[in-house]
């Protein structure tokens, strides 16, 4: 096979690049060599790819050892927690649009042969795998591993979420102002992706499910060896896919799609997970409808295996040492596709068949399809008149007494608004607070709503109160909750006509979000309505807000029907 480098690096009509690449300091024999590319996220922003310059230095190392050349080039990589409750949110979603492209820029401008994948935290894992499918070359996904546990709190390992459900017990009195400083020094040890089973994580996972990682890839915390013998590993296996031309899109097909959606839904993983899968598939022609209809199929029929934070005390280190995601796939086998190609090589089959486990199985971690830890789904997909086009929930992360809740709208539009409320003590029992204008174009950004739910568990509310939106939720978050309600409030979806003091109902058993007025109460408000201004005209997020698609079909960017 002939590299695609060589299409612009041959003697003598391509000498000229030769010469750039030479400037660079590549030698003649690294030319000769196929060119690996590893776009790496790495900064000293973000926690969980601090450890990313490491990482990379062994990726390097087993490039070389296999016969391949570097070329490694920086990745943007913003952080969801420190952009939490401020503008800087916006940002966040559309940055995974920005760094797909930027991938895709890198490589197409240089023609390089393959790429390894080198980030961890929650948009830049789906941007990673959204330029891979895109690009249709080569490629493999390294994250940088999960982030230990910190003190213990509130009956489990502290992690970087506690400090927002411990401002809510600080107002509510329920531990004092040193209790809550010194969880500030302790809840995030060491570096990593957060340490519960966030969308960093999830995603993670969902690369390792979908084959376009190492078998047990997703989940050896970033402070361990085996991290760095698993870029070692990476290395060596990004140029044999080169040597062998295994495309991306030869790993994500849609049969892989669907593993990594019973994967989700096995363990309870992020929403996050929905909105992303779904704009992976959209690179691969898939539509957002196929992907919400494989959501509800797949969700009715997988039970849940595995239950970690934050649906119980065990969090990243402990799912991994529990077996991790292949031990996961080996309890639900019999629902996946075996078939599948995956980066190592082998098929899914093959790659269970031969996993070699280090630590002991833990039962109260990962179970089994026949002792489940609950039959109700670990995602679900709610339809109704507040939501024509599909909302998202969790009901792993709710109480069962939950799941079908009834309730009084307080109307937000804006997340700082029902932040304001919930900590002023104007949020009470029975209400449903609806939180719009957050979603994709509304945003925009279609920010998450983490500190209202972090909020409302602080205050003593999880389990008698919920909270709707158009924007999305953290995979840390629990209470009852319904996310990515589509058409969003800005496209005029019935959510923006929601008043103070009508009533709404979740029904997750029946799959419903209803409000209780008729049709035409609904028609005749939204007659009335009008389209707020938007909040962004300039820079990227004014390019965004105008592009931007449904969250229901991924939130990814598309040309205007009239521009076309």
């Amino acid at each position: 096979m002939t590299n695609r480098s060589s299409d612009i690096l041959k003697k003598p009509d391509w000498c000229f690049n030769r010469s750039i690449y030479k400037s660079a300091g590549y030698s003649e024999t690294d030319l000769d060599r196929p060119i690996i590319g590893i776009a790496n996220a790495w900064n000293e922003l973000v926690p969980g790819h601090t450890n990313l310059r490491q990482l990379a230095d062994h990726v390097r190392k087993g490039i070389h050892m296999a016969g391949g050349t570097v070329a490694e080039f920086g990745v943007i990589a913003a952080c969801d927690g420190t952009a939490q409750g401020h503008a800087g949110m916006h940002f966040i979603l559309p940055s995974r649009d920005l760094i797909a492209s930027d991938i895709e820029v890198m490589v197409e401008a240089h023609r390089l042969d393959g790429i390894v994948l080198l980030g961890s935290c929650d948009k830049i894992v789906p941007a990673m795998l959204m330029a891979a499918a895109r690009l249709r070359i080569p490629a493999i996904f390294l994250p940088g591993g999960p982030m230990l546990g910190g003190v213990e709190s509130d009956g489990r390992k502290s992690d970087l979420t506690t400090m927002s459900e411990g401002l809510g017990m600080l107002k509510s009195g329920r531990i004092d102002e040193a209790t809550y400083g010194n969880l500030e020094e302790s809840c995030g040890p060491t570096c990593g992706s957060c340490a519960f089973y966030g969308t960093a994580n999830t995603m993670c996972c969902m690369a390792e499910a979908m084959g376009m990682s190492l078998p047990g890839a997703a989940l050896v915390p970033g402070v361990y060896n085996d991290r760095l013998r698993l870029g070692e590993a990476t290395g060596q296996v990004i140029v044999d896919l080169v040597a062998r031309n295994v495309t991306a899109d030869n790993i994500i097909t849609f049969e892989a799609l669907e593993n990594a959606i019973r994967v989700l839904m096995a363990t309870g993983g992020s929403t996050n997970a929905v909105l992303h899968l779904t704009a992976v598939a959209a690179e691969l022609g898939i539509s957002g409808a196929q992907m919400m209809d494989a959501y509800d199929r797949l969700s009715a029929s997988t039970p849940q295996v595995a239950k970690v934070n934050p649906a119980s005390k065990y969090d990243m280190e402990d799912f991994h040492k529990a077996g991790g995601i292949p031990r996961v796939m080996q309890a639900v086998a019999t629902l996946l596709h075996g078939d599948c190609l995956t980066v190592s090589g082998g098929t899914v089959t093959e790659n269970l068949e031969g996993y070699r486990y280090k630590f002991p199985p833990n039962p109260e971690v990962i179970g089994s399809m026949d002792r489940p830890f609950g039959e109700q789904k670990g995602l679900a997909i709610l339809r109704g008149n507040l939501a024509p086009a599909t909302a998202v929930t969790k009901p792993a992360a709710i109480d069962p007494a939950m799941h079908v809740f009834s309730g009084v709208a307080r109307v937000f539009d804006s997340e700082e608004a029902a932040e304001e409320a919930i900590l002023a003590g104007r949020i009470e029992e029975g209400h449903v607070v609806v939180i719009r204008y957050e979603g994709p174009k509304g945003g925009p950004g279609m920010r998450e709503m983490f500190k209202a739910m972090k909020y409302l568990y602080g205050m003593g509310l999880a389990k008698k109160t919920a909270l709707i939106t158009d924007g999305r939720f953290s995979g840390t978050n629990n209470g009852c909750f319904v996310g990515h309600i589509s058409p969003e409030a800005a496209d005029g979806g019935p959510l923006a006509a929601v008043r103070d003091g009508d009533r709404i109902t979740i029904d997750i058993p029946a799959g419903k979000l209803e409000l209780h007025a008729s049709d035409t109460e609904i028609a005749e408000r939204l007659e009335k309505w009008s389209r707020p201004a938007p909040k962004f005209t300039r820079g990227y997020l004014g390019i965004y807000a105008h592009l931007a698609s449904s969250a229901a079909d991924g939130a990814v960017l598309r040309v205007p029907e009239e521009a076309c």
